[in-house]
C-alpha cells in the first residue's frame, strides 16, 4: 500500500487530538480532584457512586430523624418527670390529711392544692413538640385534656419514626390511659378532701403502698406506673444513643468508598499529566519532520 502524504498528516492530526484528550482528562481529574467528571468517563465507578451517594443521604435522613426523635424522648421524659414531682407532693398532703386533727379550714386549702396540682397534670398530658401533642397516640393533632375534657379521637397507637433500615421506634408514650387513671386518682382524692364525713383513715387508704394494701388507683400505684413509662422512655433513649454510633460509623465507612472509588490519586495524575505532554511534545517534533515541504519552500 503507497503511504500517501495526506495520509500522514490525518494520521499525525489524530493522534495528537488523542493527546490532547488524554491531556484534558487529566487536567480535569486533576482540577475537580475526581477520578471521573461525567458517567461517560467510567460508567462502572459512576454508578458505584451514585450507589454511595444514595447511601450517605439515606444517613443523613436517618440523622435528622435521630433528632426528632431525641426532641420527642427528651420531652416525654422531661413530662413524666414533672408528673412524678407532682405525685410526691400529692403524697404528702394526703399524708397530712390522713389526721383527724385537721379543721375543716385544713382540708379545704388541701382540697384547693390538690384541685390546682390536678389542672397542673392534665396540662402536662397535653404538653407538645412543635405542633404535636405528645401524649395523644397518632392523633398527634387532639390534646388529651381541650379545656379540661377529655376527648374522644386520641388513641394508645405508637408514633414511629425510621431510624435505620427497617428500623422503627416509637417515640411517643401514649397516655390516654396513663393520665386518666392520674386524674380519676386526683378527682377521688378531692372529693376525700371535700366529703367532711371521711375520716383521716379512709383519706389515708388512697395512699396504698405498704401500710395500705394497693387497690391499683391509689398513689402508689399510679407513681409505679409513671415510673415504668420513664423507664420505657430511658430503654428508648439509650436504643437512639446506640443507632446514632451505628449510623457515624456508616456514614464513616461509605465516605471512605467514595473516595476510594472517585478521588484521584494527585501523585499519579500529574506523572501521567507530565508523561503525556513529553510524549506530546516529541509527536509535535516528528510530525514536523515528516511534513513535505511546499512548493513555496522549493521557490525560495
Amino acid at each position: 500500500m503507497r503511504v500517501t502524504q495526506s495520509m500522514l498528516s490525518n494520521n499525525m492530526i489524530r493522534n495528537l487530538s488523542n493527546s490532547y484528550g488524554k491531556m484534558s482528562k487529566l487536567q480535569e481529574q486533576i482540577q475537580s480532584g475526581s477520578k471521573i467528571n461525567r458517567p461517560s468517563d467510567d460508567p462502572v465507578t459512576a454508578v458505584k457512586g451514585m450507589g454511595y451517594r444514595r447511601d450517605l443521604a439515606k444517613v443523613e435522613q436517618y440523622n435528622r430523624n435521630m433528632i426528632t426523635a431525641n426532641s420527642w424522648l427528651d420531652t416525654t421524659d422531661e413530662s413524666l418527670n414533672q408528673v412524678g414531682e407532682q405525685l410526691k407532693r400529692v403524697r404528702e398532703l394526703v399524708i397530712q390529711a390522713a389526721n383527724d386533727t385537721n379543721t375543716p379550714e385544713d382540708r379545704d386549702k388541701m382540697k384547693m392544692e390538690i384541685d390546682q396540682i390536678r389542672q397542673q397534670l392534665q396540662d402536662v398530658a397535653n404538653t407538645k413538640v412543635a405542633d404535636s401533642y405528645i401524649f395523644s397516640g397518632t392523633n398527634t393533632s387532639q390534646p388529651l385534656y381541650p379545656e379540661a375534657t377529655p376527648p374522644v379521637t386520641v388513641n394508645e397507637e405508637s408514633v414511629e419514626i425510621e431510624i435505620f433500615d427497617g428500623i422503627r421506634l416509637p417515640v411517643n408514650t401514649p397516655g390516654k390511659t396513663l393520665f386518666k387513671d392520674i386524674d380519676d386518682m386526683m378527682g377521688k382524692i378531692s372529693g376525700l378532701l371535700g366529703d367532711p364525713t371521711k375520716s383521716g383513715a379512709e383519706i389515708g387508704d388512697a395512699l396504698g403502698g405498704v401500710a395500705n394494701q394497693s387497690t391499683g388507683d391509689d398513689i402508689t400505684a399510679i407513681h409505679n406506673k409513671v415510673l415504668a413509662a420513664q423507664a420505657d422512655v430511658g430503654a428508648r433513649q439509650n436504643r437512639v444513643e446506640m443507632m446514632e454510633d451505628r449510623l457515624s460509623l456508616r456514614e464513616v465507612s461509605v465516605t471512605k468508598q467514595l473516595s476510594e472509588n472517585e478521588d484521584v490519586d494527585y501523585s499519579k495524575a500529574i506523572t501521567e499529566l507530565v508523561t503525556n505532554e513529553s510524549i506530546h511534545q516529541a509527536a509535535l517534533s516528528v510530525g514536523a519532520k515528516i511534513i513535505q515541504q511546499t512548493l513555496v519552500d522549493f521557490i525560495r
